[in-house]
């Protein structure tokens, strides 16, 4: 069968738990694919659900008659970090497959015991983000993968801003178990980065806790003090198993900044990788072949993408059995280095990770929106 062109399938059924700001992006995106079909959402907040059915066709529903629908194979978990793990589980103890936004979950210890109850039910659990797919670290991956700047010996990943709370409606979620720098934009940046190195092995890194709390100044919430129980500001190193070291800083402290997003140096250049929290960007290079100057490399996937394709993929992944690329064990792997950065630091030593993953396989080249591979 032809692995760069769409194949058809029976659509399999989408339901949507948790319709907050994030749902419109799933929403949208699913309707990018011919084989997905979102039948029913829920939340907590009826109102917020039957807004959401009303502007894309489907059904509002509770919680308990979406998780009891025949007609729904994959419930997309949107809820916030806190119930992951719980939002999961009851899928999973349904018979439903799950995607869940990034985090897997908030602990360990919860990551672990969805990902090995997917297992248990023979179901597929798999995780955001899924920007790893777009064309940009798509690109990177195939540059990387072909030898342009050599073996990866090290590389930067910066995400530095000062938090939320001067524009988000409801920051003080990223100031609690869950959120933080490291929790919220974590893991695009580590999940790129296992996308292209592979599995990491350990981390070390020195973190800390700023301010005792943070005044919003956004509009919906001006003047709340935001109480603040995460770490804020954290520079670390991860050593991954395929030799590279990645020095990584991530800040919620940070006014202002030059550093870019991600830059991998190897044995014959280096490398400029687009911000991990979108599907494109510039992709550039600096090689000894080209006297070491940085030259724009043209896109060879041409897939901008849209926050669904990792759902897209799990459904095509369980109608042609092949593993899915956004998978429970690449989740819960960057769940484990999330909270490293922190032991790492309390305990003063290299934290020994005990998780590991497949590399996701790479999108072949040729697709266009809309298509995925089948084996």
């Amino acid at each position: 069968m032809d692995a760069y062109r769409r194949v058809l399938m029976k659509p399999i059924g989408l339901g949507i738990i948790g319709c907050g700001g994030i749902c419109s992006a799933y929403f949208g995106g699913a309707r990018t694919y011919d084989f997905l079909n979102v039948v029913a959402c829920a939340d907590l907040v009826p109102e917020a659900a039957r807004a959401a059915a009303n502007e894309y066709g489907c059904e509002a529903i509770s919680v308990d008659e979406l998780l009891a629908r025949d007609d729904i194979e994959i419930v997309i978990n949107l809820t916030i970090p806190q119930v992951h793990a719980e939002i999961a589980l009851r899928a999973l103890e349904a018979g439903k497959h799950t995607h869940c936004e990034k985090p897997l979950a908030v602990t360990l210890e919860d990551g672990r015991k969805v990902v090995e109850a997917g297992k248990a039910a023979g179901l597929r659990v798999g995780c955001a983000p899924d920007t790893f797919m777009g064309s940009g670290i798509q690109t990177c991956r195939k540059l990387l993968d072909d030898g342009l700047i050599g073996r990866p010996i090290a590389g930067t990943a910066f995400m530095m801003c000062h938090g939320h709370e001067s524009w988000h409606a409801n920051p003080g979620f990223y100031y609690l178990p869950g959120g933080g720098p490291v929790f919220d934009m974590g893991p695009y940046y580590i999940t790129a980065l296992i996308n292209l190195f592979g599995p990491a092995r350990r981390v070390c890194a020195s973190t800390q806790r700023t301010f005792e709390t943070r005044t919003s100044t956004s509009e919906a919430r001006n003047g709340d003090v935001l109480p603040v129980e995460v770490t804020t500001h954290v520079a670390g190193t991860l050593d991954f198993a395929c030799g590279a070291i990645i020095t990584m800083i991530m800040s919620f402290d940070v006014w202002a900044h030059r550093h870019t997003n991600i830059e991998l140096y190897g044995t014959e250049g280096s490398m400029h990788v687009p911000d991990p929290n979108g599907f494109g960007g510039t992709v550039s290079t600096a090689t000894a072949s080209n006297r070491m100057e940085w030259v724009e490399q043209p896109h060879t996937h041409g897939y901008e993408g849209s926050r669904c394709i990792g759902v897209a993929d799990m459904a095509m992944a369980i109608e042609h059995k092949r593993p899915h690329r956004c998978s429970g064990e690449l989740a819960l792997h960057a769940l484990e280095i999330m909270h490293a950065f922190d032991a790492s630091s309390q305990t003063g030593r290299h934290v020994e990770l005990q998780t590991t993953c497949e590399r996701p396989a790479a999108l072949p080249v040729g697709l266009k929106e809309g298509e995925l591979d089948a084996s």
